[in-house]
């Protein structure tokens, strides 16, 4: 687990208390469609199930999400490249990132234009395209 004195693990350079903790625990919610990016990473690196679903987009999400009981990759860094939309006043936005990991020892990199959308003042995952 992320010690709240570490450097936050989606690649903002502030601390996890002060960055994506406050979203994961719901005492605070993500004001653009990056933070809520950001935060769901460290919710894929925390294995934290129930806060992606809570952000994803009920058009899309599924009824449930294993995250502990087959095997997951290991998540060593987010590599943002870009966004389009997602600001504070926008209600759709898209973000471009490549998410580094280890799957088996293997090393891996997940590529995606993620699309979000503002729903009553908070921001939802979509879906994304999928980049080889």
């Amino acid at each position: 687990m992320t010690d709240d004195r570490d450097l936050c693990p989606c690649g903002s350079s502030k601390l996890f208390a002060s960055c994506c903790k406050p979203l994961l625990s719901g005492t605070r919610k993500a004001d653009t469609a990056e933070a809520l990016m950001r935060s769901r990473y460290c919710a894929y690196l925390h294995r934290n199930s129930d806060y992606l679903l809570a952000t994803w987009h009920s058009s899309t999400k599924p009824d449930c999400l294993d995250l502990v009981g087959i095997p997951q990759p290991d998540w060593e860094a987010l590599e943002m490249l870009g966004t389009s939309a997602g600001g504070r006043t926008d209600t759709e936005g898209r973000v471009e990132f490549i998410a580094h990991y280890r799957l088996d020892g293997m090393p891996g990199r997940l590529h995606e234009n993620s699309r979000f959308r503002r729903v009553d003042g908070q921001w939802y995952y979509v879906d994304g395209d999928i980049r080889a």
